[in-house]
């Protein structure tokens, strides 16, 4: 069984919460960062606890959400071993899996609803890196 962490902010709250059910039915185990209601609040006070979760391997994965996705990629991306990637579509979200091994899937709430935030995660979380050329790529995205 997966172990995925989960964060949002106030705009990701509703979006969160449809997820978190949505991962649960899969046979997931969810744990969640926050936020645990729809009042405004700042998305890094959950964002670096989920980043830290994945980079020590208390959860596998991970999946963050704000209104455009931007704050919350932003702030994951600060973690040396996070790759969060930010995805609005399937497509982008099997890629990033694929080409760059990203280990956070990071949704904009204000503008997907929830069938398509179930499709992207789904695609996500079902992806696989593929290694060969892309390893060296991925190797370099930490500055040394």
């Amino acid at each position: 069984m997966k172990t995925i962490g989960i964060a949002a902010d106030h705009a990701g709250f509703e979006q969160k919460e449809f997820i978190k059910a949505w991962l649960q039915q899969q046979g997931m185990e969810v744990k969640d960062f926050g936020t645990h209601s729809s009042e405004s609040m700042d998305y890094p006070d959950v964002a670096h606890p989920l980043a830290h979760a994945v980079e020590n391997g208390a959860v596998e994965m991970g999946v963050a959400l704000c209104g455009s996705g931007q704050g919350m990629a932003i702030t994951l991306n600060k973690h040396t071993g996070i790759r969060a990637a930010l995805c609005w579509m399937p497509e982008i979200a099997c890629l990033a899996r694929n080409h760059n091994n990203a280990n956070i899937c990071v949704l904009p709430a204000r503008f997907i609803d929830n069938a398509a935030a179930q499709d992207i995660v789904q695609q996500f979380l079902t992806a696989a890196f593929e290694g060969g050329r892309h390893e060296r790529r991925v190797e370099k995205i930490i500055e040394s």
